[in-house]
């Protein structure tokens, strides 16, 4: 098994998924967004998907979503992920 460096890992969390810049944003069908009224936590793929679901939790913890609309997330990006 291969050594992997200690700050490999923490250098890892500040990777971002592919960047989304507002005009590409606003070209994504509203249906592929978690929270489609509002256009929020974009799906456009699988990356984002998985993004989506990491971020819903998080926003849940913080009192920034309800249980309900985390749920609505996961279960979309679940259908993304094929899970």
């Amino acid at each position: 098994m291969a050594h992997v460096h200690k700050g490999f890992k923490s250098a890892m969390q500040h990777v971002h998924v592919g960047e989304l810049t507002a005009k590409k944003r606003k070209k994504i069908p509203t249906s592929q967004f978690g929270l489609p009224g509002s256009r929020k936590y974009p799906m456009p793929d699988r990356s984002h998907a998985a993004n989506a679901k990491a971020r819903a939790t998080q926003m849940v913890k913080r009192g920034k979503l309800s249980s309900d609309a985390a749920a609505k997330i996961r279960a979309k990006a679940n259908r993304i992920l094929g899970k």
